[in-house]
């Protein structure tokens, strides 16, 4: 497997000149970096005006390791070749390294370079990317591989310190501003052009530094150029600068509002991140948002990926990016359900409280059912979200989690109806999912007798780490030295709890019966909020097209499309009929005339129909690979019956040799049992709709124009895709539990 590393847009706060000056200082070998023995230059180009510099290094190093593999490997130095290329008009140097030692076994390659900041031209950037990939090394693969990503990690962290090391002794020489390139003065002023040549062999060789530095730009900088530093200091711009999507991320942005990350998790946050960009295009999560899901995968960046993925179709599914704008709690929610916001604890995280005790769990769910109380829990947890990143600006620091008090005096056995056990441990499912990493700590306090009964049935389905965070205190321990006070400040702890400030939690109480409704009606009422939402999942199998028919009426309407390829790779087709198919009994006609099917494969066109005949091809076929999101519309020319079909994706012939491609044969062994999953959404508008727009719809209008991405769900679980679960369920599949 390659290991690959990406370095974040480390800055520092002094001119491109004098970062080059800095290097002078480090070569042809430095104090600083014992394992960098020696280096010789094997070719050296300076162009006519002196303003281009190309130098070709080989570099010996002293890799630290043991020495028993050392002997087998039969060498003490392992040899790299950097190619470097210095453009002092356009103020970049571009550095490209790869090893020479065993490159037939252990593939080494690295990027960097070093640009003017495009905000403030007196401040220098620095980017990185590497990859190691080990073929075969004597047996010793993971034990190679192990040593070169630890010493890789702990070279660049040095690589920091060294570049400031020599800015500094710049600085304390006086030497605080170096003339740029001009066509009259042919080169800079630099005691030696091989000095030129950089510091930067991958994984662990040799340190990469590129941390932006404390100090200010220096007395030669202009009075603009400080005031553009000054603008770069505010919290504001730096999220402009780092927090759109077409932007890469800050190193002192990661820092200021994500937290302090080791090289490699920096690493796996920005590839993350970049392949959300490439495959999911539109709407990506936030930082911090994706943050959670490596954290609660120990940063593994294909595990991460697979949750966060099957996170990201549940929000589209069910709207819940906007649920804080649409949700609105029933009166009975805020009557009854005893929890709420209560300002902050020590380390600034928000603080909720619940008084679990205190709340009629079994009233709640009789009179509102198991899907308002989950929407209800969501929209907490929307909230956290909102108040973490308001404390992350309000105290400086990074604030991810929130902190949750639950309060358990007056629980007793009704607590354990089954229904309501029932309903949490739902809830526990979906949020664990869903919001990761999300919990700071949990103070559960009073706990009663009946308490490790409860906690009996619901710790199962907690993650150990998760259960790391919980602080249980019985009757009044929490009071006092090691209790509340050490996570709360005095001034803000519940009256109810003792303290002096009160708490604007609902105290709760019984529900009235006369609230209840029947089992009937909740039931009801919870599979038409699931079937409210506009998408539909659907399976495709080899000889099994999934197929919904729409009816036109008028001509030049539109049909408009919104898919995700969740499983494997389909063809897309949309065909025309003046016949209506047969509709299978189970189905029912939804809105436009679109099939609902009941179960999720739908096959319409009859085997006896003839295509060219008794239907036609009314656009191209189109391949959609898997995670791909597709979104497109077409304009009907005749009134009928239109079949939107997607088909299961043969593998394709080489047209050069007849024989499969690699692609094809690897996208059908992930295929497994030859069944696919999409998710879509169909909608109907009316051609007065598009009378004064036709010209946009018209662009259109064919399925070869759309634009098609990535949606990040390519690596949804096995368990996603054979659960089969009611349209009432969560739609959430049984992963391993997460961390809060």
């Amino acid at each position: 497997m390659v290991q690959k590393y990406q370095s974040p847009v480390r800055v520092y706060k002094h001119p491109f000149e004098l970062v080059m000056t800095a290097y002078e200082r480090r070569f042809p070998t430095c104090h600083l970096i014992p394992m960098f023995v020696a280096s010789d230059i094997v070719n050296e180009e300076t162009s006519e005006d002196g303003s281009t510099q190309k130098i070709e290094r080989r570099c010996a190093l002293d890799v630290d390791a043991p020495r028993l593999l050392k002997r087998i490997a039969g060498v003490d130095y392992v040899y790299f070749i950097q190619k470097n290329t210095l453009n002092r008009k356009e103020r970049t140097l571009h550095i490209e390294s790869h090893n020479e030692t065993f490159s037939n076994r252990v593939v080494v390659h690295e990027t960097c370079c070093y640009s003017v900041h495009p905000e403030n031209e007196d401040w220098t950037c620095f980017e990185q990317t590497a990859s190691l990939d080990i073929k075969s090394f004597f047996g010793f693969e993971s034990t190679v591989e192990k040593i070169a990503m630890k010493q890789y990690a702990s070279s660049i962290k040095k690589g920091k310190e060294i570049i400031e090391y020599y800015l500094k002794e710049l600085d304390d020489e006086g030497i605080t501003h170096m003339p740029r390139w001009s066509p009259s003065s042919h080169s800079l002023p630099l005691s030696s052009p091989t000095s030129l040549s950089t510091n930067q062999p991958e994984l662990g060789i040799v340190p990469a530094d590129s941390v932006p530095l404390s100090a200010d730009a220096k007395d030669g900088t202009s009075q603009d150029a400080k005031q553009d530093s000054n603008m770069l200091q505010n919290d504001s711009l730096a999220e402009i600068l780092a927090g759109t999507p077409e932007d890469k991320l800050d190193a002192d942005y990661i820092k200021r509002y994500l937290g302090d990350l080791t090289p490699l998790q920096e690493s796996c946050l920005i590839r993350l991140r970049k392949w959300l960009q490439e495959t999911h295009k539109g709407k990506i999560p936030k930082d911090e948002h994706i943050l959670r899901f490596l954290r609660a995968r120990d940063f593994n960046m294909d595990k991460a990926r697979e949750i966060l993925c099957q996170s990201l179709t549940w929000r589209k599914q069910h709207q819940v990016d906007y649920l804080l704008e649409t949700w609105s709690s029933p009166q009975v929610l805020q009557d009854y359900y005893t929890g709420g916001w209560h300002h902050h604890d020590k380390d600034g995280r928000p603080l909720y409280i619940l008084r679990l005790g205190q709340m009629d769990t079994k009233g709640l769910v009789r009179a509102l059912g198991e899907e308002s109380l989950l929407r209800h829990v969501l929209s907490i947890n929307e909230e956290g979200l909102r108040r973490c990143e308001e404390n992350t600006k309000v105290f400086g620091r990074p604030i991810s989690c929130w902190t949750c008090l639950v309060d358990l005096e007056g629980l007793n056995m009704r607590h354990l109806w089954r229904p309501g056990v029932k309903a949490l441990l739902r809830i526990i499912e979906v949020v664990e999912a869903n919001y990761p990493e999300t919990l700071g700590r949990l103070l559960i306090l009073r706990a009663p007798r009946v308490f490790p009964v409860l906690w009996t049935l619901v710790s199962p389905f907690i993650d150990e780490n998760t259960r790391k965070k919980f602080l249980i205190y019985a009757g009044n321990d929490y009071q006092g030295a090691g209790g509340l006070v050490d996570y709360i400040d005095k001034e803000i702890i519940p009256d109810f709890l003792g303290g002096e400030c009160m708490c604007e939690v609902p105290e709760g109480g019984l529900v009235p019966k006369s609230m209840y409704r029947t089992a009937e009606e909740v039931e009801n009422e919870d599979i038409r909020l699931w079937t409210e939402m506009i998408y539909q999942s659907a399976s495709i199998f080899k000889g099994a097209p999934h197929e919904i028919v729409i009816e036109i009426i008028d001509a030049s309407s539109v049909i408009t499309w919104d898919f995700d390829m969740c499983k494997g790779d389909i063809v897309f087709n949309i065909y025309h009929s003046k016949r209506a198919p047969q509709v299978p009994r189970k189905d029912t006609l939804g809105a436009h005339g679109i099939t609902s099917p009941g179960g999720n494969n739908v096959q319409l066109i009859d085997k006896s129909w003839t295509l060219g005949q008794d239907y036609s091809m009314v656009e191209s076929p189109l391949t959609c690979k898997e995670g791909e999101s597709v979104q497109g519309s077409h304009i009907t020319r005749w009134p009928g019956f239109y079949i939107l079909q997607w088909k299961f994706h043969n593998m394709a012939a080489c047209s050069a040799t007849n024989l499969p491609r690699v692609d094809d044969v690897l996208a059908t062994l992930q295929v497994s049992s030859h069944k696919c999953k999409v998710m879509y959404y169909t909608e109907v508008l009316g051609s007065e709709d598009f009378r004064t727009a036709c010209c946009d719809v018209q662009s259109l209008g064919s399925m070869t124009s759309l634009e098609s991405s990535h949606s990040g769900f390519s690596q949804l679980s096995a368990a996603t895709t054979n659960s089969n679960q009611s349209q009432s369920s969560s739609m959430i599949s049984r992963f391993p539990p997460i961390r809060l």
